[in-house]
């Protein structure tokens, strides 16, 4: 049995839940669900967002798809041989995953791209939390952003004051995971050189040589 998935009708954050019922209406060919991860539950990688993009991943149904982040994500991931394929920013590209998968911290579109505390620990505790439980390869985990960064040590139950966020920093956990981290790929952080593409592909590459 593989990782645990939100149903489409999730109703644990009253507040994405509307969201999304608003979405269905101004945007009724979009996906407009709770977005399941991507990639084989033998993964060995573990990468994890903060939330879908409402024009994104939150259109298409697969993480990173559809927006900029996806568009500096998947093709290095491509490059440094965790994917196979072509990314044309549609689920239907025939895209796969080598070794990782790629998950959110919270599986729904916030407003404003912004969840509140709350959501994000529901979602961890009802399906961030299981997922890593359930993927019985794993070594590795990336963090995308402090807020993926510190849902990941809340998780685990680890203080987050003893494992700090930093780009390229990577920390090894107690309980045999690494834990690496980057500056979110967003559009934002590449437009104001916060994340090169030099940047980012260097921790995947790192990533690359732990988990293959």
């Amino acid at each position: 049995m593989g990782p645990p998935e939100p149903p489409r009708d999730c109703a644990r954050c009253a507040r994405l839940a509307a969201f999304r019922a608003d979405n269905r209406t101004q945007y009724p060919d979009f996906f407009n669900a709770p977005v399941p991860s991507f990639g084989p539950a033998t993964a060995r990688l573990l990468i994890v967002g903060l939330a879908p993009g409402l024009k994104g991943a939150n259109r298409t149904g697969r993480p990173f798809t559809g927006d900029f982040a996806g568009d500096l994500l998947y093709p290095t991931l491509i490059e440094v041989g965790l994917a196979q394929g072509r990314y044309d920013a549609d689920p239907a590209d025939g895209l796969t995953l080598r070794g990782c998968r790629v998950t959110n911290a919270v599986r729904c579109v916030p407003p404003a791209n912004k969840p509140t505390t709350g959501e994000v620990r529901t979602c961890r505790d009802a399906f961030l939390a299981p997922e890593i439980a359930h993927l019985p390869e794993l070594r590795e985990i990336l963090a995308l952003g402090r807020v993926a960064h510190e849902t990941v040590l809340a998780a685990f139950g680890y203080v987050r004051a003893h494992y700090p966020f930093g780009h390229g920093t990577r920390h090894a956990l107690p309980n045999g995971l690494g834990l690496s981290d980057s500056y979110h790929c967003s559009r934002y952080n590449t437009n104001t050189g916060r994340l090169t593409p030099e940047m980012f592909r260097a921790v995947l590459a790192d990533l690359a040589t732990r988990v293959t």
